[in-house]
């Protein structure tokens, strides 16, 4: 029997982009940009935190059967669109929805779909966060698959450089303090254990924002408003007090294609960070 999901939009979540807790995000992630560490600019990864609520209602639409069959879940890839600079201390308000429902060879691929509105009521961010229920088939397809960002096997012969950040054993609770995501397997080895994992290991937002940090310096650019998109493919955890490695090449036109290691692991697939130009 083939189970439907019916779709509603949910929000508006109020947020804030708050200068405190944008400084208490670059300590939490690594960011080196002083405007960043002073709460003056907003990093491009950083809309998400205020997402989280919004998320856990657009999943609440998965009909409560399908839990049953689930064997678990993982964060698959995540993409990040901003129309504009950010600015400290304005409001986002987050409307989230399931926006595609894809089976694949490892169970199903579940979408949820965000728009974060500015006080002028214009969309200021988009993301698209997929998740990848384990075992699951039987679900109906669902809308719309996020735009792709596969790495272009051309930019290999184009490398910028590689930066590498310590991930310090403090860093899940510093992005936990930030975020408010306790995910116990961040915290607990038996946890961990259980999830597969010998290792205590980082949030995938949270790497996500310490690569997007570190291909920043690798172009050597120091303002986070340039971003306009940033969209990775999560391979592996990032283990804590270990280092991130992270390689950027040039794709072209604006584009920085990346990857990441944690030890012999890759961490990050399918980078791919936009600049305005």
């Amino acid at each position: 029997m083939t189970v439907r999901v019916s779709a509603g939009r949910h929000g508006p979540f109020p947020g804030v982009l708050d200068q405190e807790r944008i400084v208490a995000y670059a300590g939490a992630t690594g960011e080196s940009t002083r405007a960043v560490q002073a709460g003056e600019a907003v990093p491009a990864v950083f809309p998400i935190i205020l997402a989280f609520e919004a998320q856990e209602a657009a999943r609440a639409d998965l009909p409560d059967g399908i839990w049953e069959r689930v064997r678990g879940g993982v964060h698959g890839e995540h993409d990040i669109v901003l129309y504009r600079p950010l600015n400290p201390g304005e409001t986002l308000d987050t409307w989230a929805q399931l926006s595609a429902v894809r089976t694949s060879r490892a169970g199903t691929k579940v979408v949820v779909h965000f728009e974060q509105m500015g006080s002028d009521g214009r969309v200021a961010v988009e993301q698209w966060w997929t998740m990848v229920l384990l075992g699951l088939d039987g679900v109906a397809d669902l809308g719309s698959v996020p735009a792709e960002h596969r790495f272009p096997e051309s930019a290999l012969a184009n490398p910028l450089g590689t930066a590498v950040q310590h991930v310090a054993d403090d860093t899940a609770r510093r992005y936990a303090e930030v975020s408010g995501d306790w995910s116990a397997h961040h915290f607990d080895i038996d946890v961990a254990r259980s999830a597969g994992f010998d290792f205590l290991f980082a949030h995938g937002l949270c790497t996500m924002a310490m690569c997007t940090h570190r291909v920043l310096d690798v172009i050597g650019v120091v303002d986070p408003g340039r971003v306009r998109r940033v969209a990775v493919r999560f391979a592996s955890p990032t283990r804590l007090g270990g280092d991130l490695t992270v390689r950027a090449y040039d794709a072209g036109e604006g584009v920085v294609a990346f990857d990441a290691a944690s030890g012999d692991a890759t961490v990050i697939t399918h980078g791919r960070l936009e600049l305005r130009l």
